[in-house]
């Protein structure tokens, strides 16, 4: 393996503007590397990958039946952009078709009613029994929010667009959210692959939940050839943009992969500081092919 990887992962986060954080593991062989991988960070929507295997272990267990009807209320919901967050009608949807807009477009009304029907004890152990000391679920994906709209204070989300006020969100302070390491990440993933996470049906769902995901700008865009696969899961908040995911190459090599990333600029949009986690995880993952 090229001892300048870590380096050459580090240009890569210079060029673009960011300060990142990554692990990357070669599922099969164990082989790893990484640049602050043990380093904290806040898993924003992320966090819905442990929501998503908790779910499925209570199931393999027989203490949750995925088709279980949920009913959607008109009002209440979690907010955000996507799915039943934006929908301004009453539904019905099972757990498994809750999980599927979840994951798919990070639905976050959809997640806290997972996480209302799973809870965060079960979240928190499913982790613990994996080993992921590092992870940790403090809060719904609702009571995220609100913290973020207290902190921005009476001017609302225009006070978003000050770095000072960037500075004090709880929602971005590992010590106060939920949270994880690149490497915890890249260990969860591994476990999914390799169906120690739940049964091999149970892991068999979440992989196809993962490779449906809709947004190709982030992991994604790094490998943009037919025959490999990507199945990731995103984050984003104010300044700090993430996936975590796995790359499985027609060999049969498969690469789990965890990048974060955080940016001075308060942009919402900002090309480069997504594109540059592919190119991350391309140069990483290049490096474990490599041997």
């Amino acid at each position: 393996m090229r001892t300048d990887t870590p380096d050459r992962i580090r240009a890569a986060f210079a060029d673009a503007g960011v300060t990142g954080r990554l692990a990357a593991l070669d599922i099969d062989s164990g082989d790893g590397l990484g640049v602050d991988a043990a380093y904290p960070v806040c898993t924003a929507s992320v966090h819905k990958l442990p929501l998503l295997v908790a779910l499925h272990a209570q199931a393999a267990a027989g203490h949750l039946d995925l088709t279980e009807q949920v009913e959607v209320a008109q009002d209440g919901r979690t907010p955000g952009p996507t799915g039943l967050a934006a929908m301004l009608d009453a539904a019905r949807l099972s757990l498994r078709d809750l999980a599927f807009l979840m994951m798919t477009v990070s639905d976050n009304a959809a997640a806290d009613l997972l996480l209302a029907r799973v809870g965060l004890d079960a979240v928190n152990r499913t982790t613990a029994r994996l080993g992921l000391d590092a992870t940790y679920a403090v809060h719904t994906f609702g009571a995220s929010m609100t913290t973020i709209k207290e902190d921005a204070g009476p001017a609302g989300a225009r006070a978003l667009a000050d770095p000072h006020v960037i500075a004090r969100l709880r929602a971005l302070d590992p010590a106060r959210s939920n949270r994880s390491t690149p490497r915890d990440l890249t260990r969860l993933l591994a476990a999914i692959w390799r169906d120690e996470a739940c049964t091999p049906e149970h892991g068999a769902a979440i992989r196809r939940l993962m490779g449906l995901q809709v947004w190709p700008h982030r992991l994604a865009s790094g490998f943009p050839f037919d025959d490999v696969h990507v199945a990731g899961k995103t984050g984003s908040l104010p300044t700090l943009r993430a996936e975590t995911g796995v790359v499985e190459y027609p060999d049969g090599g498969r690469y789990a992969v965890a990048v974060f990333t955080r940016t001075a600029q308060t942009a919402a949009v900002l090309p480069a500081a997504d594109a540059v986690i592919g190119t991350a995880a391309r140069i990483a993952v290049d490096a474990l092919r490599a041997g």
